[in-house]
């Protein structure tokens, strides 16, 4: 015994060992790591891949050495957008070069970009796009440049949007797991996958026409790049008519298919490189960080706050990832505070979550926009609690191919009586009163409480409703009939009036400066985030390995399946809560 605890001990020495050496390098690092600007060469190229750019905002933390560890010199999309538009008066900066993009970024984040490449355009300055293949979102940014290329051996994918929603009915029978849904609103499709084992009508009725209102901002863009004809561009999409590289230059959506030593030899001959000479290239991650670097600061005394609101909403503190009561709600305190602050902008990119802290969240900004503007700009998201916290802005933007709307909310409680009884376990309660007991999920669902939990979501639906219909100038029963959950494109949404303009995140802080009558300003970047060294360490690769491990033993689409009915297990209280199942290919 004593032999196996010197090995155990000496096992434990040298992991400690390990990890010491790790952290004291990585420090070491953070603190003698230097300058790591980059200087931008005359007659350079930005190379645009935002493989690694994910959100609008990539994150600050009120203690700067959590900044130091977690930032590592992360940008945001945002950042990116006004790094291009200087990148037009740049002398230095010749053009942009589209090469093999692979984006997370949602659609309307890609709209957002999309305008900033066409401003970079009317410059005067190129955009060239090169990939050894594009999905149909990839091709949508992409055919903005001037020429696109397309490798010979690659692929096009221009088909149509379509999206998939799984359906876990038979799925609870078989299994016993059930799981107990409380509703309101008859298009609230985020819980129908586990009440039917199909699709119901009102829901293909919302999703048919959110994906016809998508493709009719997707394909209107790239008629206009590439001027084909929109009867043309559904034709090709019908038929594949774009599906290898020749049918796709045949069809004018390329303008050269060849390799890519080719695409940088052409752009070398714009340029004027002569010889083996290679042209000069900087990343936009580069490009924008000395963007942010070197920038001359903004000496105007009026500023404008723009909040960041990204990710499901629930309680505690939040992240660059999930939008936190605490972080918020000390933003628009910390903006209403500040006397230099003359407006506030709210980005949003969000399908909803915790109905209490979308209230919570509603309330802070109802008490700051009596004291000064609140401009609200949605990005891809700003559904159900995602529009909860937005409706009672003085003014709301969206993109054309925002999803937004999904008024409505929902409860669900997982139940394993089924299952249980399966294993031969029964459960009985003892209790003083009638409804002393609280929900259990292995005794069945008393419908007294449902009755009671239903009473609680109807209370909610209707403080929703009435909250949006004073935001917006309109009667409950104009809300209600364009609420009960459904979901709208921005472009449907501005037609039924749950939005006031199409437009970015710079359309925002334009309309927000002339509410608050100001001309110059500088702009001020919120939340900052409450964390320590301890919620640092949760987001290291190696706290994430289980995840990954299931994923490679059962498979994504499996990994997916198990993952939804995770999260609606882990859901406390009242859903405001858009049907995040939603997939657009």
């Amino acid at each position: 015994m004593k032999f196996l605890g010197n090995v155990i001990a000496t096992v434990i020495g040298i992991f400690v060992f390990i990890m010491l050496f790790f952290f004291g390098v990585i420090l070491i690092g953070a603190i003698f790591g230097g300058d790591d600007t980059v200087s931008v060469e005359s007659d350079s190229v930005i190379e645009l891949n935002l493989k690694n750019i994910q959100n609008d905002y990539a994150g600050k933390f009120k203690d700067p050495w959590v900044t130091k560890f977690s930032s590592g010199g992360e940008i945001g999309l945002t950042d990116v957008i006004n790094a291009i538009e200087a990148a037009k008066k740049d002398d230095n900066i010749k053009g942009i070069s589209i090469l093999n993009d692979e984006s997370s970024l949602g659609l309307a984040q890609y709209k957002d970009l999309r305008n900033a490449l066409e401003s970079f355009k009317k410059s005067g300055k190129f955009v060239w796009a090169y990939a050894n293949s594009y999905s149909q979102k990839e091709y949508y940014l992409n055919s903005v440049a001037n020429t696109v290329y397309l490798n010979p051996a690659g692929d096009l994918d221009f088909k149509g949007l379509s999206s998939e929603i799984m359906f876990f009915k038979d799925f609870q029978d078989k299994s016993g797991i059930h799981m107990e849904v409380i509703r309101h609103g008859k298009y609230k499709s985020a819980v129908e996958p586990f009440l039917e084992n199909k699709m119901s009508d009102a829901n293909r009725e919302q999703m048919t026409a959110l994906l016809n209102s998508l493709w009719a901002t997707v394909s209107s863009d790239i008629s206009k790049s590439r001027n084909i004809p929109l009867p043309k561009l559904n034709e090709i999409a019908n038929g594949l008519l774009a599906r290898t590289p020749e049918m796709a230059k045949a069809q004018k959506l390329v303008d050269i298919v060849a390799y890519e030593d080719v695409y940088h030899n052409a752009i070398k001959k714009a340029l004027k490189v002569t010889g083996d000479d290679d042209y000069n290239k900087i990343s936009i991650q580069d490009y924008t960080q000395n963007f942010t670097t070197t920038a001359l600061t903004n000496t105007a005394n009026d500023q404008i706050a723009i909040i960041y609101a990204q990710g499901e909403i629930a309680g505690g503190e939040g992240d660059v990832t999930v939008i936190g009561e605490g972080s918020m709600r000390r933003s628009l305190q910390e903006a209403r505070k500040n006397d230099d602050v003359k407006a506030i902008v709210l980005r949003i990119d969000s399908p909803g979550g915790s109905a209490l802290t979308s209230d919570l969240i509603w309330r802070e900004i109802e008490v700051t926009k009596k004291v000064k503007p609140v401009v609200v700009s949605m990005g891809n998201y700003a559904a159900s609690g995602g529009y909860y916290i937005a409706c009672n802005a003085n003014k709301i933007f969206a993109e054309s191919n925002t999803i937004t709307g999904s008024i409505g909310v929902f409860g669900v409680l997982p139940n394993f009586t089924p299952l249980a009884n399966k294993l031969g376990i029964n459960t009985e309660q003892v209790e003083t009163h009638e409804n002393a007991a609280s929900y259990s999920p292995f005794v069945p669902v008393d419908e007294k409480f449902k009755a009671f939990t239903l009473e609680g979501v109807e209370y909610i639906y209707k403080t929703f409703v009435t909250h949006v219909a004073e935001g917006r100038k309109m009667t409950f029963a104009q809300v209600d009939a364009i609420a009960q959950g459904r979901v709208w494109t921005g472009s449907q949404a501005l037609k039924i009036g749950l939005v006031d303009k199409i437009g970015g995140l710079n359309d925002a802080i334009a309309e927000a400066a002339k509410i608050a009558k100001i001309k110059t300003y500088s702009t001020q970047n919120f939340p900052e985030y409450e964390k320590n060294f301890s919620d640092l360490l949760s987001g290291f690769p190696f706290a994430k390995s289980k995840e990954a491990f299931i994923k490679e033993e059962i498979g994504e689409e499996n990994y997916l399946m198990i993952e939804q009915i995770k999260r609606y297990q882990n859901k406390k209280g009242v859903q405001a809560m858009m049907p995040f199942g939603i997939k657009i290919q």
